[in-house]
């Protein structure tokens, strides 16, 4: 069977793109359990961990996951700029936006590093962290459209008022996920379940979940009404309606459980994670290859290489 690729260059870096999208996922999730594990200040200085790259008698789960976490994003950024380099040097058959996103990416995650030392040194202030996983968020869903773009350019897949309803979908879990993010680092909902004090915080992203819920599923709904959208992409349509279902029941079992199970809060944020990069990807989906692009033909193969 005879599948039509991207041109090389852009094909490549699109295949780089697709592994800095799990990098970053990793670097979401290993966050979220640097923080449920009490961890995010296992070293006590930054860059360094107790004065060293790899610390040795200190080393414990804590001091490992924080160490871990900052590890990953130390290979994302050097990804991010090998990335910006090689849009520079092969521009001319690449797409004009793509060094300038690629460097704007490098600068956000230059920023991300800026904003984890000042949790670290500023002993993990609330609207910081909020802010360092806003960054995060918005780095996952550029990157998972980048992603689409170069792999699958050209004509969206959508009408341009479906696009919107997408990124409006995109927002809405954020959003929630920011505002999860401060119950959680205000521990409100500890403190909901264990004293009944800042119960209208916890009571607030509770209740916010269900328009959230709603607008997710709707916008498959509509989306499946579009036969080429249904036929093709029913994967990430039926990916959005799993993993949003997944969410509802992390969030629940882990309120029922008094916030005691730290394996259901770090998956409620992977699945938070998850959701804003199949619906980035879902929008930025192109149709194919565009007017501008040679195709690529390569015989596709039962051993062909599953990228991230």
């Amino acid at each position: 069977m005879q599948v039509i690729y991207p041109p090389k260059p852009r094909f490549r870096l699109g295949q780089l793109a697709a592994h800095v999208v799990v990098a970053l996922i990793a670097l979401v999730v290993i966050g979220g359990a640097t923080r449920v594990m009490e961890a995010g200040l296992a070293c006590p200085d930054w860059p360094l961990c107790y004065g060293s790259f790899l610390p040795g008698r200190q080393m414990n789960l804590q001091v490992f996951l924080e160490w871990f976490h900052r590890l990953d994003a130390f290979f994302v950024g050097i990804v991010l700029i090998t990335q910006f380099v090689l849009s520079l040097l092969w521009s001319k058959t690449l797409p004009k936006w793509l060094p300038w996103t690629y460097g704007f990416l490098t600068l956000l995650v230059a920023f991300q590093g800026f904003l984890g030392a000042l949790t670290v040194l500023q002993l993990l202030p609330s609207l910081i962290v909020m802010a360092h996983l806003a960054v995060a968020f918005t780095l996952v869903a550029i990157m998972s459209g980048v992603t689409q773009q170069l792999l699958s350019p050209g004509k969206s897949i959508f009408p341009l008022w479906l696009r919107s309803f997408g990124f409006l979908s995109l927002f809405s879990v954020v959003a929630q996920s920011l505002l999860g993010s401060r119950v959680a680092t205000s521990w409100a909902a500890q403190r909901c379940l264990d004293l009944g004090d800042s119960c209208n915080l916890l009571g607030l992203h509770r209740a916010s979940a269900i328009p959230v819920s709603f607008l997710l599923i709707l916008f498959v709904i509509v989306s499946s009404f579009h036969r080429d959208v249904f036929v093709n992409q029913w994967p990430y349509l039926l990916t959005i309606i799993s993993l949003n279902i997944s969410q509802i029941f992390l969030g629940v079992f882990s309120i029922q459980l008094g916030m005691s199970e730290p394996s259901l809060i770090i998956g409620h944020q992977l699945i938070a994670c998850l959701l804003v990069a199949v619906i980035a990807a879902l929008n930025f989906k192109g149709r194919g290859i565009d007017e501008s692009s040679q195709s690529l033909f390569i015989n596709q193969s039962t051993l062909e290489t599953c990228h991230g």
